[in-house]
């Protein structure tokens, strides 16, 4: 076992055994009286330990300029532009005591996408590099430390707080929560890139990030599945908008065999999946014409059926740094599929047709696979995945198609579809049925889709696609039928235009 490796078990070992503690979840972060732990908050630790490092180059390896609270120069020092927004980067975990390949990505493009800025990246690495359960009992002091700091700036500088936004990752998203909780007055926007879910999970709302913490709170969830009992990343909605990509699980381009393609192991797989957090903001700051959207839903399985497209009433969001502020709510989770890579956005669309049965399909379990051709290109023949079932038979079915190209708009639609037994999983049962029926040869299940309506999520537009003229819409395994918009059909448009 590598070291990468020994130390992802001891962190889950050791976040699992903390769960499993019999003084409950939250027992070392608690005091002997159950209150906040106040244990590392003694000054003569902590001075000079947490450093704000202004960025004046785009070059981390230069030093930088560090603010420093009771030390007025720092500021004129650092050029810090009181009426300029206030972006503070907050690291997580860092096991090697140095700052991740991400953070130079990350500082980067915000300082790209907002050049008049005031980029602060909190080192809080001294810290972070120690032993999971500890790093965790630091976040509190950190976040009271960067609020102390936020204070000074108020007092010296008429800091606007509406102005600063929190970017955290990990365990560095709790530490913004801290910050939102100690500040006087309320920060303006904490954005949590995939919160750490060891020792956070499940707590209450004082002990990690929340709604409370700033006017509007923004979550990333990329790496919800449990491994040993925990998961490296949150699971629960812990913001006023909680954003799945993916459903929060296997993101693409990070499986296994897509890692060990470059030479990866297990350990980079589950670092692909858990920093796909930050280069999704990442991309949102540097590809502002290729956004992502994502759409409220109530779960990831409603999701997939491809039953949650709509954008009325705010249930639709841009992702990352260009995610909206809505009306307050808290919990609003809301779902999307990625690329592999950058521009990790691409596009949804939502197909319903009824699937009628004709002759001898009863049995057949269809696979349809459908092919869209747009005003700008076509795509290839996609798959069209049925969620946790079978297609219905005499019923109207929905689907999610997604779309890594723009394809325009959508002119027509090729449909074809393979039974159980055309499938390659299937192959020794058919064999064993032609050796004892060599001689009869079965009749083929025909089934019938008249029409497919269609939407698509990011421009919401709506069509009805029918058969094309002297066509006939029954459809045997193999075959296939091109449907193209119906000339009774209708088009309804946005009713309101998408926020880009």
């Amino acid at each position: 076992m590598n070291h990468k490796a020994l130390l992802l078990w001891i962190f889950l070992q050791a976040a699992a055994a903390l769960f499993s503690s019999a003084s409950g979840e939250n027992a070392v972060l608690k005091d002997e009286d159950g209150g906040l732990d106040e244990l590392s908050t003694d000054s003569t630790v902590f001075v000079g330990a947490i450093k704000y490092n202004m960025r004046r180059s785009l070059d981390l390896d230069q030093e930088g300029c560090y603010l420093q609270v009771g030390k007025k120069e720092c500021i004129e020092e650092c050029g810090f532009n009181v009426t300029a927004k206030t972006i503070f980067i907050i690291h997580g975990w860092a096991m090697s005591g140095m700052f991740e390949s991400w953070m130079q990505k990350l500082v980067s493009a915000v300082m790209q996408r907002e050049t008049e800025a005031n980029v602060v990246v909190v080192d809080w690495i001294s810290f972070a590099q120690q032993l999971y359960h500890d790093a965790v009992n630091h976040t509190n002091t950190v976040g009271q430390d960067i609020a102390a700091m936020l204070n000074w700036l108020q007092e010296e500088q008429q800091l606007p707080l509406k102005n600063v936004h929190l970017i955290g990752y990990s365990l560095g998203a709790h530490v913004a929560g801290y910050a939102g909780t100690y500040v006087k007055g309320t920060i303006g926007r904490i954005t949590g890139l995939d919160p750490a879910g060891p020792m956070f999970e499940g707590v209450e709302e004082q002990r990690r990030l929340s709604p409370d913490d700033a006017d509007f709170v923004d979550v990333l969830h990329t790496y919800t599945r449990e491994a040993l009992g925990v998961s490296i990343g949150i699971q629960q909605p812990i913001g006023d908008i909680d954003i799945y990509p993916n459903g929060g699980e296997v993101q693409p381009g990070c499986t296994l065999s897509d890692v060990l393609t470059v030479a990866g192991n297990f350990m980079d797989v589950m670092k692909c999946e858990h920093e796909r957090s930050v280069h999704l903001f990442v991309d949102s700051l540097m590809n502002k014409d290729h956004m992502s959207f994502a759409f409220q839903c109530t779960g990831p399985d409603r999701f997939k059926k491809g039953i949650c497209l709509s954008c009325r009433k705010n249930r639709c969001n841009n992702i990352g740094y260009n995610t909206r502020k809505m009306r307050k709510r808290r919990n609003s989770k809301m779902y999307l599929k990625t690329r592999a890579d950058t521009p990790f956005g691409g596009y949804h669309y939502q197909m319903k047709m009824h699937v009628f049965n004709r002759k001898q399909a009863d049995n057949a379990d269809p696979t349809f696979h459908v092919k869209l051709y747009g005003a700008h290109t076509d795509t290839e023949k996609i798959s069209v995945d049925v969620y946790e079932g079978t297609i219905g038979l005499n019923l109207t079915n929905t689907f999610l198609v997604f779309t890594e190209e723009d394809i325009g708009d959508l002119l027509k639609i090729t449909l074809s579809w393979e039974s159980e037994s055309d499938s390659w999983n299937s192959v020794w049962k058919n064999l064993k049925k032609t050796f004892w029926a060599w001689n009869t040869k079965p009749p083929k299940p025909v089934l019938q889709v008249r029409r497919i309506r269609v939407k698509a999520g990011e421009t919401q537009k709506k069509f009805t696609f029918c058969a094309q003229e002297n066509e006939k819409t029954e459809i045997s395994p193999g075959d296939s039928i091109t449907y193209v918009k119906c000339r009774d059909g209708w088009e309804v448009k946005p009713r309101k235009r998408l926020p880009m």
